[in-house]
């Protein structure tokens, strides 16, 4: 490979983490927003749902309740996953709202991450006094690998 297309390669994935950055820092400000307004202890669907609006508000596109299917042995099953909210048709969030987060919901969103195909996550609990204190990111891969 030549220097310049290994330049071109590093400025397009450099490029490509600043936006999905931004992105994800878009929507934990929306969750925030939501958090401040309505506070913890209310059901993950209220939550979902206010978060759309919000989003909504900030013209960012967003699919709701998007089913994930499971491959086996190339066939497509519907199992009944469902992905939260997926923003921009990069970002898979999946929505809590319970005492705390523990392995587990790490794991299914891994899970959902690769059964989807995608390659940045956020798990975001609610029901938490700080909602950054609530708030996961996980990336599928080595971060030089995502393409995103």
């Amino acid at each position: 490979m030549s220097d310049e297309t290994l330049t071109t390669e590093y400025t397009e994935t450099t490029k490509a983490r600043k936006e999905i950055n931004a992105l994800t820092e878009i929507v934990i400000g929306c969750a925030i927003e939501v958090h401040r307004a309505l506070e913890p202890g209310l059901l993950e669907s209220t939550y979902e749902m206010c978060l759309c609006r919000e989003l909504s508000l900030r013209s960012i596109l967003f699919e709701r309740q998007k089913p994930i299917p499971v491959v086996y042995k190339g066939v497509k099953l519907d199992c009944g996953y469902r992905a939260d909210l997926i923003v921009d048709g990069r970002v898979l969030l999946e929505i809590k709202s319970i005492e705390q987060t523990s392995a587990i919901h790490d794991a299914q969103l891994l899970s959902y991450l690769k059964l989807s195909g995608m390659k940045v996550g956020l798990l975001i609990n609610f029901n938490v006094r700080i909602l950054t204190h609530g708030v996961h990111r996980k990336i599928l891969g080595p971060p030089e690998e995502v393409s995103l």
